[in-house]
């Protein structure tokens, strides 16, 4: 006898439970309400055996014959497929989930090997654990990973979709050198968006135009945020590294970046001109339930109150930019307005194209060699990796060069700021000089 859809149909149930065999272990059991279940009848080291192959119609006739074909080749190489699916099974709520994996990677991995872990955990949660949290990591393959990239760059963030995929690769890498997967959903996958050039810096008039754009009233950030660009246009430091600063840093008008949060693992001295100091604010606080006086700690601490005693995360600077260079329009009630072509109508409060916290460092370095800062003097401000030889044998610290360009650096923004043609006054008493 051969199964049938019709056969299958017309089984009708009794007050007793039915096996019906199609042979070789092969049947259907159908119980007294109605249920029918596919199964694989067998005897393993003298033992009856019952499989459950799965519940009909919902597993069809074919499916069931495949899943009972697998069955009996493992039980002819004298293997229990019984016992076998049991471990699969077991194995299986064992496995990792993408949560699960993401807190192993940080733990075990990118805290002890990076010093960008941070920005990675926050990456991670805030793009991949909600689509893919409660989702087994072995479940996870490469038309996941491609959809998950495609939604970030729909929000205009290919640079971040990038970074997601860079970060991501790196972790299910690592799960597979661990054993914790067999292989890895980004195999195959390239990079979802061109990389960019980046050359951006800001010109005069966008200098100006941006620092009295930070004054609104009605911008969409808040007074730390506005505080931290200044001060990287100010200091020319990496965006992450001003957001981090602790007044445990600040030593007079010499603020000391420790090896642990610079990126090339070297502690790093940065002069703090009256600018930078004013921008920074006070060190201390009144803590009204003490009453006496007592450090600020962070200076741009976290807004999220459950995140305790942390400064501001480190993709906080590039979202609020991005949301106030396209502020969403809407009308007397709220609704959101929309253009001719049916795109949503934005406002640039910025007033400014496009750019990134970071491109605001890059300005600052344009604006020192603008000042005639030589090379080595701003890659000493900048805190760029030296080259070998010179990081061996150089030590000289460089503060008096440092102080300088930095000091340049403050009088050329002051210039812009005023409206006024900008003149470097070294280079005017040079030419002095010379005449």
């Amino acid at each position: 006898m051969k199964f049938t859809d019709k056969f299958i149909l017309n089984l009708k149930p009794t007050d007793k439970i039915q096996d019906i065999r199609e042979g070789k272990g092969f049947g259907i059991r159908v119980t007294p309400g109605g249920v029918k279940t596919w199964f694989f009848l067998y005897r393993f080291d003298g033992r009856r055996r019952f499989m459950n192959l799965g519940h009909y119609p919902s597993v069809s006739i074919a499916e069931a014959n495949k899943r009972y074909r697998d069955a009996y080749s493992l039980f002819e190489q004298g293997k229990d497929p019984l016992a076998l699916a049991d471990c699969e099974r077991e194995e299986r709520r064992k496995a990792p989930t993408v949560s699960e994996l993401v807190t192993d990677y940080i733990e075990k991995h990118a805290k002890k090997f990076k010093r960008s872990w941070a920005k990675d955990e926050a990456i991670l949660n805030r793009d991949v654990i909600p689509a893919w949290g409660k989702r087994k990591a072995a479940d996870i393959v490469k038309r996941d990973v491609i959809a998950l990239l495609d939604s970030i760059i729909d929000r205009d963030a290919p640079g971040m979709a990038n970074n997601c995929f860079q970060i991501i690769r790196k972790m299910f890498n690592w799960a597979v050198e661990k054993d914790i997967l067999t292989t890895t959903p980004c195999l195959g996958a390239k990079l979802p968006a061109p990389k960019n050039i980046k050359d951006r810096a800001l010109s005069d008039d966008e200098i100006r135009t941006l620092w009295k754009s930070l004054e609104r009233d009605d911008l969409c950030m808040s007074l730390e945020s506005r505080r931290a660009l200044k001060l990287i246009l100010v200091t020319a430091q990496r965006p992450g590294e001003v957001i981090g600063m602790h007044t445990d840093e600040i030593d007079g008008q010499w603020w000391i970046i420790p090896k642990e949060r610079a990126k090339n693992g070297r502690a790093h001295r940065v002069y703090l001109t009256k600018t930078a100091l004013e921008l920074i604010g006070p060190l201390e606080a009144m803590n009204e339930k003490e009453g006496k006086m007592e450090p600020m700690g962070y200076i741009f601490p976290s807004p999220v109150k459950k995140s305790g005693n942390k400064p501001m995360g480190d993709t906080a600077l590039a979202v609020t930019v991005g949301k106030n260079l396209t502020h969403p329009l809407a009308d007397d009630k709220g609704n959101q307005l929309f253009n001719k072509d049916g795109s949503p109508a934005t406002e640039n409060r910025l007033g400014v194209a496009k750019f990134t916290p970071h491109d605001l460092r890059r300005t600052a370095n344009t604006l020192m060699a603008a000042s005639k800062i030589i090379k080595e003097h701003r890659e000493r401000v900048l805190n760029h990796t030296l080259e070998r030889l010179d990081g061996t044998y150089n030590l000289h610290d460089y503060d008096e060069e440092k102080q300088m360009a930095l000091e340049a650096l403050e009088r050329r923004l002051k210039i812009i700021l005023a409206g006024e043609k900008v003149v470097d006054l070294g280079t005017e008493r040079a030419k002095r000089k010379l005449a």
